[in-house]
């Protein structure tokens, strides 16, 4: 086994993208332990998110809403790969620039989220999850809110701060919580765009890319059951489960997560 020092002379570029109504902001801790361990870190902003400008109302899909991830990825230096790692709704981002640009990825993570699958459409996942038993109050106190063109209504969403204390951040330290009732911003979840409907994932592209699975085992809003079952229809996928961790796993457990995430850095780059 390596050393911590053995560990941190081995420098990896991570991407980090967050999910729905969040932003960079909410790596700031395994940002913070990345960068500190030796490595570059790239926490990013989709459109309309965290510190971006703009409304989510206003992104026309959802390929425009992961733009800033594509061209991340794109612009990397020659022979430069990277390391995505992409929490809940932020996995279907990287599964599409896996899709557009496999050979710059030396590693893709998903964290507390469903994996979207070789061969089905984007929208699989969502569908799936869709099919997952819940209370009545499934939503809870979440805001949604529609605009537009009343023949193609754009909906948009936000968290509640009731949903976000129970099912998101309930393990998570109460001050974090605090920051995502201030920061969190609505968001589109895309579920009638047409790369989400139609892009078909290939085995070839998106499925040769190495990938890893970490459930967050006390996740109350992705159901960890769910979680390793997505990772099952793709072959390869190593699985492994963060103990203690809720939805927000770099905030309830970015220590273990910081650890685990160079760890598969090291082993897959």
């Amino acid at each position: 086994m390596e050393s911590g020092t053995e560990r941190r002379r081995r420098r990896h570029h991570f991407v980090l993208v967050h999910g729905t109504c969040h932003g960079a902001w909410c790596w700031y801790k395994v940002a913070t332990l990345l960068s500190s361990a030796g490595h570059r870190v790239t926490a990013l902003d989709m459109a309309a998110c965290g510190a971006s400008p703009g409304r989510a109302e206003e992104v026309p899909s959802f390929e425009e809403y992961s733009r800033p991830l594509l061209a991340t990825v794109a612009g990397l230096a020659p022979e430069e790969k990277v390391v995505l790692v992409g929490h809940s709704f932020g996995g279907v981002s990287l599964a599409l620039a896996m899709e557009q640009y496999p050979d710059r990825v030396a590693v893709a993570v998903f964290v507390a989220t469903g994996m979207p699958s070789a061969g089905k459409p984007m929208a699989f996942v969502f569908e799936q999850f869709l099919q997952e038993e819940y209370p009545a109050d499934r939503y809870m106190d979440c805001e949604f809110e529609t605009s537009g063109d009343p023949q193609r209504p754009v909906e948009t969403f936000r968290f509640g701060p009731q949903y976000l204390k129970q099912r998101l951040y309930q393990l998570s330290p109460p001050e974090d919580l605090t920051l995502a009732m201030a920061m969190v911003r609505p968001s589109q979840r895309f579920r009638d765009d047409a790369t989400m409907k139609g892009g078909i994932l290939t085995a070839e592209r998106y499925g040769g890319v190495r990938r890893v699975c970490v459930v967050a085992e006390d996740d109350a809003s992705v159901p960890a059951g769910f979680q390793r079952r997505m990772a099952s229809w793709n072959p390869g996928t190593e699985v492994t489960g963060l103990q203690g961790a809720d939805h927000m796993s770099m905030l309830s457990k970015p220590g273990e997560l910081s650890e685990l995430l160079m760890e598969v850095a090291n082993k897959y780059s």
